[in-house]
């Protein structure tokens, strides 16, 4: 980084900055000044400029510097050169573009009725969704309706046939004894025709 010469009068924040970074980086022994060494009055007014500056801790070979208003010279730093800094009365937010906002209500729009298409085919679905669902629900409660009453048909007929078995083996009951009267009556007649021969 070059040094200015008396005759240039940079602007107090980009001199001072410009001042302090060389500061550094010869305290440091970085930079173009690596290879040789400073007078320790040099040294002295090196510090001394930085210490104007900010804060200046030494620990053994290590120098710590912490710069006053950091944030007015991070601005001073990211500002075009030419433009003043942003601070005190001045204002920061550039210009803003008419066509550039009549762009954006233009894409604003046309997102608003994106969405509105959207949440109407959304809309749409549901319901034939929502109808599907209504018609399965119904037809499961008629098949469980139906298979409810067809149970209970067949439980009564169930019912009944026990029923007509039992009055059907209470008719029955006379059966082995007629049976026995039968083959008596058949033994009866087979000694009368051996008789009768």
């Amino acid at each position: 980084m070059e040094e200015p010469g008396p005759a240039a009068a940079p602007p107090e924040g980009r001199g001072r900055d410009e001042r302090s970074l060389e500061a550094l980086s010869l305290a440091g022994g970085g930079g173009a000044a690596a290879g040789r060494q400073l007078p320790e009055g040099r040294r002295a007014t090196l510090a001394s400029a930085l210490e104007l500056e900010g804060t200046v801790l030494r620990e053994g070979r290590l120098t710590q510097f912490v710069a006053n208003n950091l944030e007015r010279r991070i601005r001073l730093s990211g500002a075009p050169r030419g433009e003043p800094p942003a601070g005190g009365g001045g204002s920061s937010i550039p210009a803003i573009d008419p066509g550039a906002l009549q762009d954006v209500v233009a894409l604003a729009g046309q997102v608003a009725a994106q969405v509105d298409e959207l949440l109407r085919n959304v809309h749409c679905g549901l319901q034939a969704l929502t109808a599907l669902s209504v018609g399965c629900i119904q037809t499961y409660r008629d098949g469980v309706e139906s298979l409810g009453e067809a149970a209970d048909l067949s439980i009564r007929a169930m019912y009944a046939l026990v029923a007509r078995c039992e009055e059907l083996d209470r008719a029955m009951q006379p059966v082995p004894a007629l049976a026995k009267r039968i083959r008596d009556m058949k033994g009866t007649l087979e000694r009368l025709e051996g008789l009768c021969k």
